[in-house]
């Protein structure tokens, strides 16, 4: 296990420079996924940007997640099919 995310993004950088990787840009979803990308950026000197992304709960449960609505021109929504249909 990892102490916090910081120590893992650490240790995840220092696996992924072994591969080299031509102009790599790291992404990132607020807010845990955060700490650990910002680590990675800096190990592999690569430009980190957000992804940001809503959670559609379902009616009466909302940790369910129905669909996705991610942030772009124009918006992409992800739909969760097999729930749908459930």
């Amino acid at each position: 296990m990892f102490r916090d995310r910081q120590e893992a993004g650490q240790k995840l950088g220092v696996e992924l420079e072994k591969l080299r990787l031509r102009q790599p840009i790291i992404l990132a979803l607020p807010r845990g996924g955060v700490p650990v990308a910002a680590e990675v950026a800096q190990a592999l000197k690569a430009p980190l940007d957000l992804i940001i992304v809503r959670k559609v709960g379902a009616p009466g449960n909302p940790e369910l997640a129905v669909a996705a609505i991610v942030d772009g021109d124009p918006p992409d929504v992800v739909l969760n099919r097999e729930i749908i249909e459930a």
